[in-house]
This record gives structure tokens, C-alpha cells and sequence, in this order.
């Protein structure tokens, strides 16, 4: 049955044609419509328009498009043939000869390629994961099912909210998983977190400020991409210090928002005090202030219990944002904030009318992969891969550099190595001489983090999850390769 549909559409398709561009208007003066067809068709095929090969629209569907009789078409396509131009076939229609090549082709100046550049033989970046291991069979699974499944509206325009589908899915998992408390309506789809900031702290579309304004506090430590993007918003962003607890919440003072990592600290390592996350909350409400909550790698941890969010202490004063960027892929595009209430419109409104950034196919999809318990397996799949990795980082280095020290290893998907002082960056270049691909502690450094308050230590992050597995075991050994050597102990001690 399926076959005979298939057959009966390519049938179909074959009788309309495709669709072929033809200017007649600017010779149809000269020799009546059927010269101007015919010389329309012959510098089609001489510029190189027309391929060899290419099968050109049977004569009844050119003539309706062209506004010209069936008979014109044929006695143009029968000069081009006897011409050598064309090819007539029964049963294969009309076609580009093949030897009809275009002349201008030798004419033509030869581009050359832009070098391609080379990448690093061995990538040990942090912040993305095992791209081999993505799980095709069962997103395509996903896919196929939510397909099928789909309501026409679908395909009409997007909410900008997202598919309730998918809000749904996400409140269920995220209650189940991360002790997030919320309901579908809270829940806006966006892209990623650099998406959700952009909504937050941008201009919305009648040119006003954005959903929050600034200044906002950020950890001493994070990703100097966010806080690029804030700048460009017009946001000041104030650092918060850190120690072994986290960031110190204590020193919030004028600022109206703060950002946060609190399930595990990026890229330190470490999750936020309990006393801490109090304390922000108890900020929040007297301030009335709000806390942003990046749950960047919440569900991987290792060596100790799971961590809950910080909104489920007050889900009225936390927005907390999360993606699939680090769980599945971040070519995926897909992630979610969970608002208080009293946001909810004005991020719908900064996002516009319609869902304009993330693929309502791929939302019903991944609402399709939640519900039908394959996310939880390949988190659960992937959580013990990580942790294997991250088990032979820790090995390698107690047998090749025991001096080095290895730290936020309990949770996430990177680590960062604790380096002699005065070595980090000729580690770094030595790195990138060998093709070895880290980053060093220091970008990650806020400029006005001050050293009294968080003093600066050499050390660089070490992403475990980006090689394949196979090319995992190189890449530890090339990084032995370029740590420094131990300090030369001091004559006398």
C-alpha cells in the first residue's frame, strides 16, 4: 500500500514537471515567442544554467507557466534537438545533451579554496560533550513518534512559550530530577542559556530595556562569553569571591540580580554551601531581588549525593535556566527558563509573537525522548562514561605528575588541575605547540576580580568529556606530556 502511494506521487510529479525559469520579455519582439523560447532555452544551457543531463518540463506544464501555447514549446524543443542541444527520448523525456557543454565555462577565473583550518589533534576543551556518543537510534526514534503523532497547527506558527508538549515534559523531569517546583506555564522554551540572557537583560522589540536590569552579580570565576554579552546589553556585572564553599553571597549588596552555578561552581568546582543558598534567597526577598540559577551540569555527579536546585526554595524568586547542551548535544539549540510569575509576559513579549529560535520539531521530539524514559538512560549511560573518564584523568596523573593537583572532580564534565605558580601559561602554549586543546584558569577570571579577595592560582581546565572514547587514552598521555615538573625543593629544607 505504501509502495503504490509512493509510486502514485512520483507519477504525479513527473506529469506537472519541474519547475524551470525563462525571461521571454526581453526578446519576445524578435521572431514571435517561440524564437524567444528558443534562444531562452539555447543560453540556458550555453551559460551553464542548464546542466548536461538535466530533464527539462514536459510541454504542456512549460506552456502553462510560460502563458504560451503547448505547440510552441515543441517546435522549440524540436529546433534544440535538431540543433544538438537537446535530447528526446520516449520514456525519458526531453534532456540537456550531454556534450552541449556551456562556453563560458573556460572563461571562468578558478577560485581557490580558503585553507582549511587545522583543528587540535587532541581537544580537551571544556563545555561540550562526547559529540560520538549522541543517541541517534533512539532521537530518531523520538522524532519519528512525535512525527506521527503531531496536530496539523504544528506546522503553523510557533508559541512563543513552546510546545505545551514539551513544558510539560520538562516539569514532570524537573520536579522528578532537580527538585525544581514550576508548571508548564512558567516554562519558556528558548535556545540556551546565552539565549535566556539576551531575554532577560536585552532590548525587547519596542526598543525598551530588557526583563532585568543591572547591575548583576557574578561569580569571581565563569565564562567570559556571558559576560561579553551582558556588557554588550549595557549590564555591569560586580564579582562575587569564591572559596571552597562557593561564591561568597555575603558580599551581595546594591546589585539587583545575581548569577549563579550553584549545583556545581564553573569551572572551580564544588557546589554552593547549604548556609549559602539560604542566605541568597533571604538576600532575594529583603533586596527584592531576583536569583538566576545556571544548572549547567546538575545531572552529572560522581562522588556525592545528588544536589538539588536552589528555585525549589523559592521558586518566586529564582529563574532558573537550564539546556540539553551538556546532556545531549549543543547543536540541538534547546533549552528552557523556569520564571516566577511576575516574568512570565515579559519575556514572552521581549521574545515576540512567534517562536522565531528553536525548531518545534525538534521541541515535540525531545518531549517524546523525556516522557518515553530514553533521556534519563543516556544521562544515566553517560554518567557512568564521565565518570569512568574522569576515574583515568585522576590515574593518569598519580602516576605521571602526582605534584599536579586535580579539584571539582565530584560532579561536570571538566576539572581543573592546580599548577605550580608561574607556570600556567607557558603550560598553555606548550600545549598548543604539542595540539593538545585546554584552556587556562585565567580567561575565566572576572577583570575586576580582585586578589584580595580571590586569589589567583595557576591552574587549567581540562574538559574529560570532548575526545571520543577512543581517542581518549591519546589525549590523557599528551597531556602528561606537557605538564610542568615539580618544584625543585629549596637547599636546606
Amino acid at each position: 500500500m505504501e509502495d503504490s502511494r509512493v509510486n502514485s506521487w512520483m507519477d504525479s510529479a513527473r506529469r506537472i514537471g519541474a519547475d524551470l525559469h525563462l525571461d521571454l520579455s526581453e526578446s519576445s519582439g524578435r521572431g514571435g515567442r517561440r524564437a524567444a523560447l528558443t534562444r531562452a532555452l539555447r543560453d540556458a544551457v550555453r551559460s551553464g544554467r542548464l546542466a548536461p543531463g538535466t530533464r527539462l518540463p514536459p510541454y504542456r506544464s512549460l506552456a502553462a507557466d510560460l502563458g504560451v501555447a503547448r505547440n510552441t514549446v515543441a517546435d522549440a524543443y524540436a529546433e534544440l534537438v535538431a540543433e544538438g542541444w537537446l535530447t528526446a527520448r520516449q520514456g525519458s523525456g526531453t534532456r540537456v545533451a550531454e556534450r552541449a557543454e556551456p562556453l563560458q565555462r573556460a572563461e571562468r577565473v578558478p577560485r581557490k579554496a580558503p585553507p582549511r583550518a587545522r583543528g587540535p589533534r587532541h581537544d580537551l576543551r571544556q563545555g561540550t560533550p562526547d559529540a560520538s556518543a549522541f543517541p541517534r537510534a533512539a532521537w530518531l526514534a523520538s522524532c519519528r513518534r512525535a512525527l506521527q503523532q503531531a496536530p496539523n497547527e504544528v506546522f503553523g506558527p510557533g508559541d512563543p512559550a513552546g510546545r505545551i508538549e514539551l513544558r510539560e515534559a520538562l516539569s514532570e523531569y524537573l520536579a522528578r530530577a532537580r527538585g525544581v517546583r514550576t508548571e508548564p506555564d512558567r516554562i519558556v522554551i528558548c535556545s540556551g542559556f546565552a539565549h535566556a540572557l539576551r531575554l532577560l537583560f536585552g532590548q525587547d522589540r519596542s526598543g525598551g530595556g530588557g526583563v532585568l536590569r543591572g547591575p548583576l552579580a557574578v561569580e569571581a570565576y565563569g565564562l567570559g562569553f556571558h559576560r561579553e554579552l551582558l556588557a554588550a546589553a549595557g549590564v555591569r556585572t560586580v564579582p562575587l569571591p569564591l572559596d571552597e564553599d562557593g561564591a561568597r553571597v555575603d558580599r551581595l549588596a546594591r546589585e539587583r540580580a545575581v548569577l549563579l552555578t550553584p549545583a556545581h561552581q564553573f569551572p572551580t568546582g564544588g557546589p554552593l554551601h547549604p548556609e549559602r543558598r539560604a542566605a541568597v534567597i533571604d538576600w532575594a526577598r529583603a533586596r527584592g531581588g531576583v536569583v538566576l540559577e545556571d544548572d549547567y551540569d546538575g545531572e552529572f555527579r560522581y562522588d556525592r549525593k545528588p544536589v538539588g536546585a536552589v528555585q525549589g526554595l523559592d521558586p518566586e524568586r529564582v529563574i532558573f535556566i537550564g539546556s540539553v547542551s551538556k546532556s545531549l548535544s549543543p547543536a540541538l539549540r534547546l533549552g528552557w527558563m523556569v520564571l516566577p510569575e511576575r516574568y512570565v509576559g515579559d519575556v514572552l513579549a521581549a521574545k515576540g509573537e512567534r517562536e522565531a529560535w528553536v525548531s518545534v520539531l525538534d521541541q515535540l521530539s525531545l518531549a517524546d525522548f523525556i516522557v518515553s524514559g530514553a533521556y534519563d538512560r543516556h544521562v544515566r549511560r553517560m554518567r557512568q562514561r564521565y565518570r569512568s573518564r574522569r576515574d583515568r584523568l585522576v590515574a593518569a596523573l598519580a602516576e605521571h605528575a602526582p605534584h599536579v593537583e586535580v579539584t571539582g572532580v565530584a560532579a561536570g564534565l571538566h576539572a581543573v588541575l592546580r599548577l605550580p605558580p608561574g607556570t600556567e601559561r607557558s603550560t598553555v602554549k606548550a600545549a598548543t605547540w604539542q595540539g593538545v586543546a585546554l584552556d587556562g584558569l585565567a580567561e575565566f577570571r572576572h577583570p575586576d576580580a580582585t586578589e584580595e579577595e580571590t586569589p589567583a592560582r595557576d591552574g587549567i581546565v581540562v574538559g574529560c568529556a570532548t575526545p571520543s572514547e577512543h581517542a581518549y587514552g591519546a589525549a590523557l598521555e599528551a597531556l602528561c606530556g606537557v605538564l610542568p615538573p615539580a618544584e625543585e625543593p629549596t637547599p636546606g629544607e
